[in-house]
């Protein structure tokens, strides 16, 4: 008996069926009717003549049986379940159109989630944003600022300068060598430095600006650059190596300035650069979990990387 009635609902006859609705186009005549509250505009809306939306909407009411508006001295209003049908089909029909323009939308590709290191994203990458949408335009790249080791569940790709081991898992593709050297405001290159290319030196009373998180910077472009730095040379320290570039660019006094943080502003005169770039031994990579297989977005932006320094 159980295998009998198992059967019984499996089969087509025992399967609930859908209710018989009124003919689309039917209820798409009502609801402009009801939305615009005239048959008129709803027949200028949807490109059909009066007595069409009439005859649609006489037909919904003859199939449910219920009156769906009420005439009045030429005009019409909504009975309460014209109303209900009212609410229902504009819900419909939002619904539809809504999966209608996904379906017509082309898929999105997945973005590629990039993470660098924030002074270098402030100043070097996103100024640099437009003419990478314009090289790569398919190329979908969301950024987050970041710092040492990689975590590569979060992010597909990360830049970083090799000052700490990421690891013989992860893969690294040189982007360029960091050249730093003191860059200030004009007005302040012109009042506190004397003599020209080799033969430049600070003034005595010069201010050197350092920064919590680069504090070696200056000893470090002394020594590559071979020049020894005043005895007695004034200082101002800053929490972030940001913040001491933009204390240079104002005239507080000169910052050790990498080249790629600082070229925009040297270009367009707003920093000056009195003793030029020197190699410092480190540079800027971009890490992978796994190399980049040739013409993926992972690859045509490391290229572009690559080409901009």
């Amino acid at each position: 008996m159980n295998s009998h009635q198992d059967g019984e609902l499996d089969s087509p006859s025992a399967r609930p069926t859908r209710t018989a609705l009124p003919p689309l186009g039917a209820l798409r005549c009502f609801e402009a009717a009801a939305r615009l509250g005239s048959f008129t505009r709803a027949a200028q809306e949807l490109h059909l003549t009066h007595g069409a939306i009439s005859r649609a909407v006489r037909s919904i009411e003859d199939a449910l049986g219920v009156a769906l508006f009420e005439r009045r001295s030429q005009r019409v209003h909504l009975t309460a379940a014209g109303e209900r049908l009212r609410d229902a089909a504009a819900a419909a029909f939002d619904l539809l159109g809504a999966t209608v323009r996904e379906l017509r939308a082309p898929p999105r590709k997945p973005a590629l989630v990039l993470s660098c290191e924030p002074s270098l994203l402030m100043r070097w990458l996103i100024p640099r944003l437009p003419a990478l949408q314009a090289a790569h335009p398919h190329i979908a790249l969301q950024l987050v600022a970041g710092g040492g080791p990689v975590g590569f569940d979060a992010v597909d790709l990360a830049i970083r300068r090799n000052d700490f081991a990421w690891g013989r898992e992860v893969h690294a593709t040189h982007l360029f060598d960091e050249r730093i050297g003191p860059v200030c405001s004009p007005a302040w290159r012109d009042a506190q430095v004397g003599g020209a290319g080799r033969g430049a030196r600070l003034a005595p009373d010069a201010c050197l600006l350092h920064s919590a998180t680069r504090p070696g910077a200056w000893r470090d472009w002394a020594r590559a650059a071979r020049r020894r730095l005043p005895p007695q040379a004034a200082g101002q320290r800053f929490e972030h190596f940001y913040f001491s570039l933009q204390a240079a660019a104002a005239g507080v006094g000169a910052a050790i300035g990498p080249w790629q943080l600082v070229r925009d502003e040297i270009e367009s005169g707003v920093l000056a650069a009195p003793f030029g770039f020197v190699a410092d031994g480190s540079g800027y990579y971009l890490l992978s979990p796994q190399p980049a297989r040739a013409g993926t977005p992972a690859a045509l932006l490391a290229a572009w990387l690559r080409a901009q320094a």
